[in-house]
C-alpha cells in the first residue's frame, strides 16, 4: 500500500458490530481518502447506491440483510465492483454460496490488520490495471476505455477538440506528439487545411485552463506529451 492516501479508490464497509465497524473504518481511514460505512445490509445497499464505491468489505451475517442478499442484489446489474467478505469460521456453507458471487476473497474473523493491508493492496492494484487508467496522479486519471479525463472520480467536462487532443496524446505516455501531428490528427475527415501552430496553441491554452498544470508537459522544439506517474 502507497504511503499516500488512496483518493481515486473508495471503499464501503459494512459490519454490523458497531465496536468492529468503527475500529475497522479507523483503520481504512489510514489508507483511503474515503471510507464509507454502514450497520446493517439495507443500509449497505443505499450507500451502495449513491456512492457506487469500488470496493466492498461486508460481514456475511447482518441484520435487515445479510452479507450473501446484499452480495447477489450488488451482482444482478453490477460484476466489476470489488468484494470482500468477512466471516466467522461457523459460517462456511454461506461463505461457499457468497464465492459463486464473484467474490475477491475472503477473511476469516478476527481480521487480522496484516492479512486486510495486503488484500486491499493487492485489489487496489486490480482495480488500477483493470480499468484502463493512465494515472497522472493518485486523483488525476485518463480512462482509455471512455476516454475521459477524470479528477476524484468526477469527469472533466472538454469539448469535442479538447477531448480528441488528449485522447491523441494518451495513445502514446511519453511520446512526443509535435504540433504538426496534433494538428493533423484533429483535422480528421475533414477536407485538410493548411498547417498552423497558432490553432495548436490556442486550443492548448484553452485545454489548460481546464485541467491541472502537470498533465500536458511542452517539450521546447519538440511538442507535447503526457507523463504518466
Amino acid at each position: 500500500m502507497i504511503n499516500d492516501k488512496i483518493k481515486d479508490i473508495s471503499i464501503l464497509v459494512a459490519e454490523d458490530e458497531i465496536e468492529l465497524l468503527e475500529s475497522l473504518k479507523e483503520y481504512l481511514d489510514i489508507f483511503f481518502n474515503r471510507v464509507y460505512t454502514a450497520s446493517c445490509g439495507k443500509q449497505a445497499y443505499d450507500i451502495y447506491q449513491q456512492k457506487r464505491p469500488n470496493i466492498i468489505l461486508t460481514d456475511i451475517n447482518m441484520p435487515n440483510l445479510d452479507g450473501l442478499s446484499l452480495i447477489s442484489k450488488i451482482r444482478e446489474q453490477d460484476n466489476a465492483t470489488k468484494i470482500i467478505v468477512m466471516s466467522a469460521h461457523s459460517e462456511q456453507e454461506k461463505l461457499f454460496c457468497a464465492i459463486k458471487l464473484h467474490l475477491e476473497t475472503y477473511l476469516i474473523k478476527p481480521i487480522k490488520n496484516d492479512a486486510l493491508k495486503k488484500v486491499l493492496a493487492e485489489t487496489v492494484a486490480l482495480i488500477r490495471d483493470t480499468e484502463r487508467r493512465i494515472y497522472i496522479n493518485d486523483t488525476l486519471y485518463w480512462n482509455k476505455d471512455t476516454d475521459t479525463l477524470m479528477k476524484n472520480n468526477k469527469e472533466i467536462p472538454l469539448r469535442h477538440k479538447e477531448n480528441l487532443l488528449l485522447k491523441l496524446l494518451f495513445s502514446k505516455p511519453n511520446h512526443n506528439f509535435s504540433a504538426e501531428d496534433i494538428f493533423e490528427y484533429l483535422q480528421n475527415d475533414k477536407e485538410k487545411k493548411e498547417f498552423s501552430s497558432n490553432s495548436v496553441t490556442s486550443l492548448m491554452k484553452r485545454l489548460r485552463t481546464k485541467i491541472p498544470d502537470d498533465v500536458i508537459h511542452n517539450i521546447y522544439g519538440s511538442g507535447y506529451k503526457i507523463v504518466p506517474r
